[in-house]
């Protein structure tokens, strides 16, 4: 207890944060990962499997909106961390304000557009059902799209959390959100008849509205009221500051759109359907430490703004040579997942798909390449020096498509990972290189952009 007792609360208090929340956020995470997979069953038993599939349509075609953001809360993230880290609460407050102003105008507009066109489109004839559903679907979609429009402007709130390192307590808003979520469900399913229109109230609305309560009143108590949002803390001419990053996040997360999100299509239509699912049944195998490092990592985001705000060099570099030894760590585990999945594939999902070692050593390779990536890309992020790493996504986005469609058509299945696997390569070298000469203070050019 003393050991443990220690490791939480002795050391330098950004690295003690950053532990803090790392711990809580596991913790997190972990019932975050039972209600999803528990809710799945009841959703289904509340509506039927066809619902289900117009539900899931339904929801990720709303998602897209946040695309619309344009990078905002990524840039304010940074930008707020650096208020903070220099004590300028007056300008925290200003760009708390300001981004919630212009979010709130932004989010106005699109959800207006939406309205309109929603009530001209087809639903039955856009997903393919039968002509019944059609009502029904419109006003599902308006009250997805109406919530997720609130739920984007509101979320400010949690990533100011975030950039005020303590993501933990961001991570319990949302878990709080799921859970009632998940509450109202199992009651539906005792006092009411399968319904769209309700499950879309409950999954969308109920976590909004509570992040809503709960911004309102912690905002109104005494740590963050010096910094809750006003009308007369508006500054417009802020959203250059917030933009001008914003946007190089923006065009990151395009990016990185157009080259991972074409991999399900190609194989589709050159491997066939089966191979999708052997290339997702492997990717959420090996995807399981990706998640822990990327709990792991979401801490340093804001504690390496802070650091460098604070040029507080020293701790960046121990950081990073820590986070690199835990990447290496992964190595052997890698390794071990590898040789011993045939048998828990063989548990997980039985003889019906038949899952080539070639795939699984491939997928290996991709997600400790993509983990070791990641290292430098959220410390990078931090910093906020990511013209680098906009110019590699950016020129890899360019070449994506014919490239893994030549690789897939030659190699297979496997074939489709080698240019992601090149791409994290890139990140990783050039990232490792960058941070160096930051740290340093011998970055110049695109280096220091």
């Amino acid at each position: 207890m003393n050991l443990i007792k220690n490791f939480f609360q002795k050391g330098n208090p950004r690295t003690i944060k950053v532990k803090q929340n790392i711990a809580a956020s596991i913790g997190l995470k972990a019932i975050s990962i039972l209600i999803s997979l528990q809710i799945v069953p009841i959703t289904i038993n509340y509506i039927n499997p066809t619902q289900y599939g117009i539900w899931l349509t339904l929801s990720s075609i709303v998602a897209w909106i946040s695309y619309f953001d344009l990078g905002f809360a990524n840039g304010f993230r940074n930008k707020f961390a650096e208020a903070k880290a220099v004590g300028n609460i007056k300008m925290a407050k200003c760009y708390v304000s300001t981004t919630y102003a212009i979010l709130s105008i932004l989010f106005s507009f699109i959800f207006l557009i939406v309205f309109v066109i929603n009530h001209y489109l087809n639903w039955s004839s856009i997903l393919n059902i039968d002509i019944s559903y059609n009502k029904e679907l419109q006003i599902v979609f308006a009250i997805l799209a109406f919530f997720f429009c609130i739920n984007i402007v509101a979320s400010i709130f949690t990533t100011m959390l975030t950039a005020d390192q303590r993501p933990a307590l961001a991570a319990l808003i949302q878990t709080c959100g799921q859970v009632l979520a998940f509450i109202s469900i199992l009651i539906l399913t005792h006092t009411t008849e399968g319904s769209l229109t309700k499950l879309a109230f409950i999954f969308s609305g109920v976590p909004c509205i509570l992040l809503v309560v709960i911004s309102i009143i912690t905002f109104s108590r005494k740590k963050y009221k010096e910094i809750r949002p006003s009308i007369s803390h508006v500054q417009f001419s802020l959203s250059r500051n917030i933009i001008g990053l914003g946007s190089q996040f923006f065009i990151i997360m395009i990016s990185m759109l157009v080259i991972f999100q074409f991999i399900n299509i190609m194989l589709s239509r050159i491997q066939g359907p089966e191979a999708v699912t052997q290339y997702n049944i492997v990717y959420k195998y090996f995807n399981v430490i990706h998640m822990g490092i990327t709990i792991i990592l979401t801490p340093f985001w804001s504690a390496f703004t802070d650091a460098y705000t604070q040029k507080d060099f020293i701790w960046m570099k121990s950081t990073q040579h820590k986070l690199e030894k835990l990447s290496l760590a992964c190595i052997p585990v890698y390794a071990f997942m590898a040789l011993l999945s045939p048998t828990l594939y063989q548990f997980w999902i039985g003889d019906s798909i038949h899952i080539p070692l070639s795939l699984t050593f491939t997928m290996a390779v991709y997600s400790f390449v993509q983990t070791n990536g990641a290292i430098y890309m959220y410390l990078i992020n931090g910093i906020g020096k990511v013209r680098l790493q906009l110019t590699i996504y950016l020129a890899f986005a360019l070449i994506s498509v014919p490239v893994m469609y030549i690789c897939c058509k030659i190699w297979g299945i496997e074939g489709i990972l080698i240019l992601p696997i090149i791409i994290f390569i890139t990140q990783s070298i050039s990232g490792r290189i960058q941070l160096k000469k930051i740290i340093t203070n011998n970055a110049i050019g695109i280096w220091n952009k």
